[in-house]
């Protein structure tokens, strides 16, 4: 089956490694490009529009998470279906037991050949089904099914670097003022929402910014699920605080909080958490 596919591994080694391998067991795939970061693979899936996605979990800058959350919010809207997303990861039996129990295709590093046949096998069968259902189905609901897909596989891979996964729901949260000289005990409850931003996440409430440490993707296990959602790769809100729910005139979705002026953009990967709204 021909197919096109990007490869973003920071490792040169482990990257000819996938290359190689993907030769002997998908010979008629063509891999556009092989990159080392997020933000190229970004860059270089948003332009040559591959078939198949190999992102490692773990790169610098942008990582795999990060660099698939944009790639499906900025996908085009064109005949080019979303490409089949496959993560690869060094974590261990416990990651891997999380990929598997989501039925999600991966690979393991160092590359395990046998592995590798049984990811290309599902894969190519994947593509065989989307293009099966291309002339029947409409665009946006084949859109929807793969953007579930994304879904599954991306919260999968999160949970496999949550180390806090399982602890209870956290009642405050120790966070320093923006100056950094004093730290405070913020009340859970005063939480409108959390956003990632360079080295920090910023926690905002109704009458003050704060700033904490701990990565977006360590703190959300740690956070009630039901009462805080994750609308955009870097921003996780209050779901009871949101008091408007607006579509601008490109389509995004964009939220309102009650008590706070700004608005916050919904990913294309969240859009169906409004959808009944």
């Amino acid at each position: 089956m021909k197919a096109t596919a990007l490869i973003a591994e920071d490792e040169p080694l482990l990257a000819q490694a996938l290359h190689a391998e993907l030769r002997t067991a998908w010979p008629e795939l063509e891999v556009l490009a092989v990159v080392a970061d997020g933000r190229s693979a970004v860059r270089e899936a948003l332009e040559q529009l591959p078939q198949v996605l190999f992102l490692d979990i773990r790169m610098p800058g942008l990582d795999g998470l990060g660099a698939a959350m944009e790639i499906a919010d900025r996908w085009p809207n064109t005949e080019a279906s979303m490409p089949q997303l496959v993560f690869v990861t060094a974590y261990d039996e416990y990651a891997v037991r999380a990929f598997d129990a989501q039925a999600i295709d991966y690979v393991r590093k160092p590359v395990q050949p046998d592995r590798l046949r049984k990811t290309v096998a599902r894969v190519q069968q994947a593509l065989a089904a989307q293009q099966q259902a291309a002339p029947r189905a409409a665009p946006a609901d084949l859109l929807e099914q793969t953007l579930g897909e994304w879904r599954k596989l991306i919260g999968a891979a999160g949970s496999t670097g949550a180390a806090t996964a399982g602890a209870a729901p956290l009642k405050f949260i120790t966070a320093s003022d923006t100056g950094g000289t004093t730290v405070h005990m913020v009340p859970i409850q005063d939480v409108l929402y959390f956003e990632a931003s360079d080295k920090y996440v910023r926690v905002l409430t109704a009458e003050r910014e704060y700033l904490i440490r701990t990565p977006l993707k360590q703190l959300m296990p740690q956070l009630d699920a039901d009462t805080f959602w994750q609308v955009h790769r870097a921003v996780v809100v209050r779901s009871d605080a949101i008091e408007q729910v607006q579509r601008d005139e490109s389509g995004k979705l964009l939220l309102r909080l009650r008590g706070r002026p700004e608005k916050i953009v919904v990913s294309r990967l969240y859009a169906h958490l409004f959808r009944a709204m």
